[in-house]
């Protein structure tokens, strides 16, 4: 298994961060077929693979926003108004997701990215781990 690490700077407003393009070019430094693991060692991120650039993503942060507010209702209360939505977001939007690779290819659909989703204002430096599992 081969396996990096990504760093991300999401920015100060709730995001969905496209990284598709790092994906892409750790598997195809990787060469060969297998499983590529995309994995976010954060209690407040999660991945995606979902259409980007044609509204899907501020579609998917509005879904979010109307499923876990960010409002005062959350028992998890430190950091900015509504961070507990953050710590419950994972449950939602898994902090992993896994895509096939051909021949040092992501084997993605059409209109499919794979994407970093963040509602935590609170630290916008993120980690993603890359790992190659080749068959």
């Amino acid at each position: 298994m081969e396996s990096t690490v990504v760093r991300v700077t999401t920015g100060t407003r709730e995001a969905v961060h496209d990284i598709t393009a790092e994906c892409g070019r750790f598997a195809a430094a990787q060469g060969g077929d297998g499983l590529l693991h995309v994995f976010v060692p954060h209690a407040t991120a999660g991945v995606a693979i979902i259409e980007l650039g044609a509204g899907s993503d501020d579609d998917l942060l509005a879904a979010l926003a109307d499923l876990l507010p960010a409002d005062d209702r959350w028992r998890h209360a430190h950091g900015s108004r509504g961070h507990g939505r953050s710590h419950v977001m994972p449950a939602f939007v898994a902090p992993f997701a896994t895509v096939p690779v051909l021949d040092g290819r992501l084997a993605l659909g059409t209109w499919q990215s794979v994407a970093l989703v963040d509602l935590n204002l609170d630290n916008p430096d993120r980690q993603v781990r890359l790992s190659l599992l080749k068959g």
